[in-house]
């Protein structure tokens, strides 16, 4: 089994390359995604308001398989800091996981130093909410309701306590985007909050916001390997019903 997944990860690499060379030619067009052209709208707003923008990044660790969502919730937190790094509120981020907290403080420093703005960066701004899904999603709901909370960004790894943020987001009249790697989280996310990302849309949404060619052409990649699976499937159909194999 390590061989076929090698190889799916030599041709995701050399289709990055090659379309990151394209990608100097004519910029793709990709399709408009809701949720992310609202929160676009409510970053805007939150700067002039001078209100806060807070990004929840989950409550995995790292080292597990689930680690993609928090990392993608990272490139978010990174685009949006310098975004709103001169808000009269800066943004605030909240983790469940210790080494993830420490992370988003060093993201957050990144976005203000790409923003022209680091003397302006406060480490307190990534803060630790809690060390379990439960504990960290009540560590966060205060600061939905105390902090002149506009806009919330919820990128990572949830499970049902999404339905406490959710929740805690509409009684602080903030606009709240909710996404999750979890198939739990994502329920509870679409059925309670205003926009929701689904699917790969959480791994595309830094992209979207302000994304670098790498992840702009890492988009494109995606959309070629989807359409190779959608046709090894039909072939494998087509071959089955033809008695092939």
């Amino acid at each position: 089994m390590i061989l076929p997944d090698l190889l799916v990860v030599v041709i995701a690499a050399v289709l990055l390359l090659v379309l990151m060379r394209l990608q100097r030619k004519a910029s793709p067009r990709f399709r408009t995604i809701p949720a992310l052209s609202r929160l676009y709208r409510a970053i805007g707003l939150s700067v002039e308001d001078g209100t806060r923008l807070l990004i929840g990044l989950g409550n995995t660790s790292l080292l597990t398989r689930s680690a993609g969502a928090p990392l993608a919730g990272l490139g978010m937190l990174r685009r949006l800091t310098e975004r709103t790094s001169l808000s009269d509120r800066p943004p605030v981020a909240v983790a469940g996981e210790a080494p993830l907290a420490l992370l988003a403080q060093d993201t957050l420093e990144a976005g203000y130093q790409g923003a022209g703005a680091g003397e302006y960066y406060q480490p307190t701004n990534g803060r630790l909410a809690g060390l379990t899904p439960f504990s960290a999603a009540a560590g966060t709901i205060p600061m939905l309701g105390d902090e002149d909370v506009s806009a919330a960004v919820f990128m990572g790894h949830f499970g049902v306590e999404s339905a406490l943020l959710a929740d805690a987001a509409e009684r602080a009249n903030a606009f709240a985007v909710g996404s999750s790697d979890d198939l739990a989280g994502q329920t509870v996310w679409f059925a309670s909050a205003p926009e929701t990302l689904i699917g790969e849309e959480l791994f595309a949404a830094s992209a979207y916001i302000s994304g670098t060619p790498e992840q702009i052409a890492s988009i494109s990649v995606q959309d070629v390997l989807r359409w190779v699976i959608i046709g090894a499937l039909l072939l494998g159909s087509g071959a089955k019903l033809l008695g092939l194999f």
